[in-house]
């Protein structure tokens, strides 16, 4: 019986429903999307990252764990001295710059030979290595967004730069350009914003840190094995109160929406629930059966939000193909659990004003 009014109930104001079911929807795919977006982002990074195949990265005092923004850049020299080191068998180092001129990317300069030498090298899916001081390599994420193949001209940083080869997108960036031809261009010469160090043994990695700190104290050293786990909201400033701020704002926005639904839903069935109480029934039986129809709208919802998300990850991923969003089954079901909780508190006002209503005057309104 309580199935069939629910069900009933629904359909008598189908555009009222198709509302409500909305309105939780969206709420369900902001979380999802926002969520998804930022540890898409960092899981992405933090892969490239690691991708690079060296044990070791050296930053300047206090520096970010977001290394595209950390600035301060460091006397090349540096990366001499940690090259004297016990257990250390090469040091590359790398000058970022971000650019936000026309699309959000950072650029590395880089000494290819000594990169190489960390890294094992780009695998290269056409064209060649940089041999010019104008050259550029491409990965084949960044090529397939911006159109790019081998022999374009692509201007960034107000500079000319000639694509000489496609790589395998994984090794850091998706930008390479020669380091000296970066640092006059952005007035950094000599700097650099990082250094990557491979070891003889990657067993010798707590030796070689260990070291390092006490030959550079004060500048950040960080294991590129346990970059991954590292790259968490929780870690990055400010990050997670973003997180939490944009939840409580589709929270909301599902609350209100379910209110209003539910309010509009007493309101109109006044007669309905005094003939409902004439035949017997008790505050709590309006209270649960409002309750489960508001439960019912939510299921639609979080059905319908889970759709969405999937659809504009699609769009985006179709407009900004190096974007990355990670849906995960865990945080689909905890958006759901949000929606229904919001849900639950959106239809409790209007589901005890039900029950309140005396049957003589719910059965008079007009």
């Amino acid at each position: 019986m309580m199935g069939e009014l629910i069900v009933r109930n629904l359909l008598h104001r189908p555009m009222r429903t198709l509302i409500g079911a909305m309105g939780v929807a969206v709420e369900v795919a902001l979380v999802i999307l926002i969520v998804g977006l930022t540890s898409g982002l960092l899981t992405e990074t933090a892969k490239r990252i690691e991708g690079i195949g060296a044990d070791i990265m050296l930053q300047p005092p206090a520096a970010s764990i977001i290394i595209n923004f950390s600035g301060s850049p460091m006397p090349i020299k540096i990366g001499d001295k940690v090259a004297e080191l016990k257990y250390v068998r090469d040091v590359a180092p790398a000058l970022l710059q971000f650019n936000s001129s026309g699309a959000v990317e950072t650029i590395w300069g880089i000494d290819k030979d000594s990169f190489r030498a960390v890294s094992g090298g780009f695998v290269f899916l056409a064209g060649h290595d940089m041999e010019g001081p104008d050259d550029l390599l491409v990965d084949d994420w960044a090529a397939k967004a911006k159109d790019l193949k081998v022999g374009d001209t692509y201007n960034v940083l107000n500079h000319d730069w000639r694509v000489v080869g496609i790589v395998e997108h994984g090794k850091g960036a998706r930008l390479f350009v020669p380091l000296t031809t970066l640092q006059n261009l952005v007035g950094a010469r000599d700097k650099a914003s990082i250094f990557l160090v491979k070891c003889t043994r990657p067993e010798h990695t707590d030796a070689v840190m260990e070291e390092m700190r006490h030959l550079l104290p004060g500048y950040t050293v960080r294991p590129l094995k346990d970059f991954l786990s590292l790259m968490t909201a929780t870690n990055i400033p400010g990050l997670q109160s973003f997180i939490s701020a944009m939840i409580a704002l589709a929270v909301s926005i599902g609350l209100l929406v379910i209110f209003l639904t539910m309010y509009t839903t007493v309101i109109e069935r006044t007669r309905d629930i005094g003939v409902l109480k004439s035949l017997g029934a008790n505050h709590w039986f309006v209270i649960r059966s409002l309750l489960s129809e508001s439960a019912a709208l939510c299921v639609l919802g979080v059905g319908g939000g889970v759709g969405l998300s999937y659809l504009v990850r699609a769009g985006f991923l179709w407009k900004f193909p190096t974007l990355s969003i990670l849906i995960t089954t865990d945080w689909i079901f905890r958006a759901g659990l949000i929606a229904l909780a919001g849900a639950m508190l959106g239809a409790s006002y209007p589901a005890w004003m039900a029950s309140r209503k005396d049957a003589v005057e719910a059965l008079s309104y007009d």
